[in-house]
């Protein structure tokens, strides 16, 4: 019986690649946003894939959209925390709404959606989660000491979470992109891309959100059963951690 897939923010950018591939893999998948209609009604009629509409900073939207999730398709067994946003702006200039939005979204999620379904993997025997950080919670980057902070706390509660299922069969890994080629990257000026960005990055290129899907196809898969509490960086050799 196929498993079932949550990947939160999952009908946009890489978020989209990911629900698409764990659907071509065989996954049974929930593709959760936030606020884009369009866009997802737009995925559900390409894909095929269920969409669910609740805002992942909010526990409760959470409880209750995994609930729904379960009544339509079955117990989670794959968790994919990818949902993020950004409220860049100098330390010195950031405000308590930019500081918290980004927290509660980017890192307060982790809990509001693991939460939910970690006693049923328990119970099962068996989970995956991959949490999808980021090169900047490894680094660090000018004007996201609120996303930097968020992306680096992914990283620790993915430590400490594999720990603790690791004997219920869970495993939790993250995955930390470099610059991927989506709709915010595209946004960027071409010269500051061409000048700024892309010398940085050792194979010359941006990533593709497909690349990343696949690292998390095979971090779901059972063949993966050994590795947890890693973090798997796919960054073009921009950073090594």
């Amino acid at each position: 019986m196929a498993r079932v897939a949550v990947v939160t923010g999952g009908t946009r950018g890489i978020g989209a690649a990911i629900s698409k591939a764990l659907k071509a893999a065989g996954y049974k998948v929930a593709a959760n946003y936030g606020g884009n209609d369009e866009a997802a009604n737009k995925f559900k009629a390409e894909t095929g894939i269920a969409v669910y509409k609740w805002d992942v900073s909010s526990f409760d939207a959470c409880a209750a959209g995994i609930k729904q999730v379960e009544a339509d398709l079955g117990p989670v067994e794959v968790l994919v925390n990818n949902a993020g946003i950004t409220r860049d702006a100098p330390f010195h200039r950031m405000t308590p709404e930019q500081w918290s939005a980004v927290i509660n979204t980017n890192l307060g999620s982790l809990f509001n959606m693991c939460r939910p379904v970690i006693e049923g993997m328990r119970t099962r025997k068996f989970g995956r989660i991959v949490n999808i950080s980021s090169i900047n919670g490894q680094k660090g980057q000018f004007g996201q000491s609120n996303y930097s902070a968020a992306k680096a706390g992914e990283i620790g509660f993915t430590k400490a979470l594999a720990l603790e299922g690791a004997r219920a069969g869970i495993t939790v890994n993250a995955i930390a992109p470099g610059y991927i080629n989506t709709e915010m990257v595209q946004a960027v000026p071409k010269d500051v891309l061409e000048k700024s960005i892309l010398p940085l990055i050792p194979i010359g290129r941006l990533g593709e959100p497909e690349e990343i899907a696949r690292c998390v196809v095979f971090l779901a898969s059972d063949d993966a059963g050994l590795i947890t509490g890693s973090t798997l960086s796919a960054n073009g050799g921009q950073y090594l951690a």
